[in-house]
């Protein structure tokens, strides 16, 4: 069973950690990773604010970040799949944007977060961006819904 440690920082928006859990075992299990470690990290605009100036060189907040256990060069057992840091501030409103709940916008955060953590990428769009959203939309009805 994958091993998935949470660190919530967010007492608003907030969202049950145990559910979070839940969700990204569902996720790993998806990707028949049942051996996996995955840490995630529900944080606010500042925090990931100040991540993504530091590691991507963007000075603004974004949704969600990955960050490669493998590309770090870390020790340690090859199973750690990584981080993924979610913004709780701008999944809140970006589900208000598009009109579901705060909960359907963290699962679809953190599938996107997994998937860069497993190698998928869309930044250069084309076939990587297609296959990134087919695998997004085969995960959130194979695990998530």
């Amino acid at each position: 069973m994958p091993h998935i440690d949470i660190a919530n920082r967010r007492k608003m928006p907030r969202v049950n950690t145990m559910w979070v859990k839940n969700i990204a075992k569902q996720i790993l299990l998806g990707l028949d990773l049942a051996d996996a470690e995955l840490s995630v990290s529900l944080v606010g605009d500042a925090e990931i604010h100040a991540l993504n100036k530091q590691w991507r060189h963007k000075d603004k907040p974004t949704d969600v970040l990955s960050f490669a256990h493998a590309e770090a060069g870390m020790p340690g057992p090859s199973h750690h799949l990584g981080d993924v840091v979610v913004s709780m501030d701008t999944a809140a409103v970006q589900a208000e944007r598009i009109g579901h709940s705060l909960e359907d916008e963290v699962v679809r955060l953190l599938i996107h977060g997994v998937l860069h953590l497993v190698g998928y990428d869309h930044v250069h769009g084309g076939v990587q961006a297609r296959n990134m959203k087919r695998e997004e939309e085969r995960l959130l009805l194979a695990c998530c819904k």
